[in-house]
């Protein structure tokens, strides 16, 4: 009988990836060539690739080096703009170059007259070299038992080649500074997501005259320690989610009151798991799985980042409540299979262990009772960062961020990890030229969302937040709730 392994921490923005083509080595000037970035289900993307060659250690210049690949998306005009977008994707722990791959269309505007530039940072997809460790199957960061994620830590650490204090988002500035001036690039624009909005102010406060504008995504809060507040906010996602079903007659009709229908199903299945004879797609041969509460809230998280899988989650729980766990077994071996492969582990431990869980403020766990996640994620924290090595960060890398620098902020009203008030603190440490949009009903991650690629596009153009008509959003509505496998419709 087969069952999920899980660990729950992170800020994952879930999307199906595989590492694709190989870097091309650089001298003293970088030498860029022609390359294909190729994902696993989606069409290739030309672009023009290279390594840059940095120190490991920061300050052993002239010790071990570090290779970080670094793709060029050449823009559609002749003569582009000098300064290009960088994009930074979150996790910690994922590549880049595959964010960009899954959504590339949402950058075309800006691609019009400027380059893009996607970095793999250290440890993550062509840039994780040594700093790589063997998974189980269906591995998905949300729950394991605290002995058997003890040992996946401990055997982690032992299988790679470079010191994990060394991949830390302080070293990641330095990095992407070093492909600014390979690039010969004076300027750029940065857009960050999730905890490439980390990575972008943090490079803003180290490097300030290289930043034109900025445009964070899913904000994190330079002050913020990531971990005690994410099972409250992923429950405060659920609540709407339920509430927006009750306030829909068809919805209510269909599944009843749902969050007693959770709570329900959530202590059956933690009380007596079920066994559910399944086909192994691999193979075709039936075998046992058994349902515990782990799929249940793995699915539900990652489902709740996205208005379009928050549509399905109201049948997955109404069938499962019913008996039919066939729904919530094939979803959450999907997100597992992608998380496992789209999240490096150890390069997301080093973010972790040595920015936030240090800063976790004792006791806020006892916040968690109502939660349906519980204390799993800051558990999941003890057991990896008490042996994980901590590495070092910038002494002033938790204090509040103030800039004059054009900076666009976007949040989803329905975010479940990174909640629209994290916009307004940012604001509020002294960002004195923002504007932060927030979309209706919308969850982790805007930029795909309706118009804001154009607003996105605008604001890099003028390089400022006046004149940016957002009124569009409004016309963002969010995916109607299925009643059926069909879809929303009666």
């Amino acid at each position: 009988m087969r069952q999920l392994t899980r660990v729950r921490f992170g800020l994952t923005i879930p999307f199906a990836i595989a590492i694709g083509v190989a870097p091309v080595q650089t001298g003293a000037e970088l030498e860029e060539s022609n390359c294909q970035l190729e994902v696993a289900g989606i069409s290739k993307r030309y672009a023009r690739c290279a390594t840059v060659v940095v120190p490991l250690d920061p300050d052993v210049p002239d010790g071990e080096t570090f290779d970080l690949f670094v793709a060029r998306i050449p823009s559609q005009v002749a003569n582009p703009l000098p300064d290009p977008l960088l994009v930074i994707t979150g996790g910690p722990g994922q590549s880049t170059v595959d964010f960009y791959m899954q959504y590339r269309g949402v950058f075309a505007p800006i691609r019009r007259d400027r380059d893009l530039i996607l970095v793999d940072q250290r440890g993550t997809g062509r840039s994780a070299a040594g700093f790589e460790c063997d998974l189980p199957a269906e591995f998905d960061f949300q729950i394991a038992d605290e002995n058997l994620l003890e040992n996946l830590t401990a055997d982690c650490l032992a299988a790679l080649e470079h010191d994990p204090g060394l991949f830390t988002t302080s070293v990641a500035v330095g990095d992407l500074d070093a492909v600014r001036r390979e690039l010969g690039v004076e300027q750029w624009n940065i857009y960050g997501v999730s905890y490439g909005t980390r990575v972008a102010q943090h490079y803003l406060r180290r490097f300030p005259g290289r930043v034109r504008t900025v445009i964070l995504d899913g904000v994190v809060p330079s002050t913020l320690t990531l971990g005690p507040e994410m099972a409250i906010y992923a429950q405060a996602a659920l609540d709407r989610i339920f509430q927006r079903c009750a306030g829909n007659n068809a919805c209510a009709a269909r599944f009843g009151d749902l969050a007693s229908v959770f709570d329900d199903l959530m202590s059956r299945i933690q009380e007596s798991p079920v066994s559910v004879a399944t086909r192994d797609t691999a193979t075709g041969e039936m075998e046992e799985t058994l349902v515990t509460d782990e799929y249940l809230m793995g699915v539900t998280r990652l489902f709740s980042y996205s208005d379009t899988t928050a549509a399905l989650l109201p049948l997955i729980i109404h069938e499962a409540a019913n008996g039919r766990f066939e729904m919530l077994l094939a979803q959450a071996e999907m997100i597992t299979s992608d998380l496992e492969r789209s999240i490096s582990f150890p390069m997301h431990n080093s973010v972790i262990c040595a920015e936030d869980y240090p800063f976790e403020a004792a006791g806020t766990s006892t916040a968690y009772a109502d939660a349906y996640l519980g204390t799993s994620i800051t558990d999941a924290l003890s057991t990896i960062c008490g042996l994980w090595p901590r590495g070092n960060v910038d002494p002033d890398f938790k204090d509040p961020l103030a800039s004059a620098h054009p900076i666009l902020l976007l949040s989803g009203e329905n975010d479940p990890a990174t909640p629209s008030r994290y916009g307004e603190d940012a604001i509020a440490g002294g960002f004195s030229n923002a504007l932060h949009l927030i979309g209706p009903g919308k969850g982790h991650g805007m930029a795909p969302v309706g118009c804001v690629p154009d607003l996105m596009q605008a604001f890099v153009e003028a390089a400022a937040i006046e004149g940016i008509d957002a009124g569009c959003l409004d016309r963002a509505m969010p995916m109607p709730i299925f009643l059926s496998a069909a879809g929303p419709g009666p």
